[in-house]
């Protein structure tokens, strides 16, 4: 599986999150701490915004290993943003190593990663292809299951043109799962899938930490709670500050060693960046195991709810589909 990042929040340096952490994702390209293979070696990726130009993203990738793109690591000293994601690769079996295979992948103004895989995706390949409309079907150019999972979710999400608050957004990834997982059961008995996607457009991000069998821990997806981002002497730190200057970092490992600073976020859960950089985390009950799947009533799901106040302090609320506090 692969490693990525997001960062939404002041205007950042690439290289103040891609390099200069104790964990950086560079260093995650080849040394990561929370999975058991800790080479990421088959390709990286990077999209950045700036929309006081363009709002659709630049997109460099590269199917070199993130450790010695020098490229990379000259570029990233000179761009800021203040949305951008960046991904390693660790290219499922079978995957080609390509350009056209590296994330983030790009459609109009969104960008998507993905860190897992889908159990048995060539069972389903021709399926999912053909429930795509053309516009979107003739944008697709690698091999990946990943690829076409962001096909797939931007067919849920309909008209791309327009500006989608991140709760439509979360409800994409929702239904883009669900189908995902009925096309899997329907086709046979297969081993469970693994689902980290992450999307942005620049103003909002969803992600996921999924795993189809609820008995089995999804790869590790962490989100910075509270705190500006910043180096200090050519390390970064997430440091107390007020409301205002907050970043937010979606990362597959931990950057600091500060756990404070740090939320895991749950198995199974979304989680919800808001434009004004607040965030929600909310519980999915969706699950398959071999050809079963359980998907529950949509006011099933409950909701956590990580709010900052004005002295910086945040707290987590947990209320359920009908809207009470529990």
């Amino acid at each position: 599986m692969c490693r990525f990042i997001c960062h939404r929040g002041p205007d950042l340096l690439l290289a103040d999150l891609l390099y200069r952490p104790a964990n950086s994702l560079i260093r995650q390209s080849f040394h990561a701490l929370d999975r058991p293979e800790p080479l990421n070696g088959d390709g990286f990726g990077v999209g950045w915004y700036h929309r006081q130009i363009t709002a659709t993203p630049c997109v460099i990738t590269s199917t070199m290993p993130a450790w010695s793109n020098q490229n990379l690591r000259r570029l990233s000293r000179h761009v800021t943003s203040d949305c951008f994601f960046a991904h390693v690769r660790a290219a499922s079996p079978g995957m080609r190593v390509s350009h056209a295979n590296c994330h983030p992948f790009q459609n109009g103004r969104f960008l998507w990663m993905h860190n897992g895989l889908v159990s048995q995706f060539h069972r389903i390949k021709r399926r999912l292809r053909a429930s795509l409309p053309d516009a979107i079907y003739d944008r697709i150019e690698g091999t990946t299951d990943s690829e076409h999972a962001f096909g797939l979710f931007l067919h849920v999400l309909g008209d791309t043109e327009r500006i989608h608050s991140v709760g439509e957004m979360a409800e994409a990834l929702v239904q883009t799962i669900e189908q995902l997982e009925k096309w899997t059961a329907e086709a046979g008995p297969t081993g469970p899938s693994y689902y980290n996607f992450a999307v942005t457009d620049g103003l909002s991000v969803a992600a996921v930490r999924y795993v189809s069998d609820p008995m089995l821990q999804p790869a590790s997806l962490y989100c910075s709670i509270f705190g500006r981002y910043e180096c200090h002497e050519g390390m970064g730190k997430l440091r107390d500050c007020h409301v205002s200057q907050k970043s937010v970092i979606i990362s597959s490992e931990r950057l600091t060693s500060d756990p404070a600073h740090w939320h895991c976020v749950p198995p199974n859960h979304l989680l919800m960046v808001n434009p004004d950089l607040s965030i929600n985390v909310e519980a999915m009950d969706v699950s398959r195991i071999g050809n079963r799947v359980h998907i529950p009533p949509s006011s099933s799901t409950s909701h956590l709810a990580i709010k900052v106040n004005h002295r910086g302090q945040h707290k987590l609320a947990v209320t359920s589909g009908d809207g009470l506090r529990r």
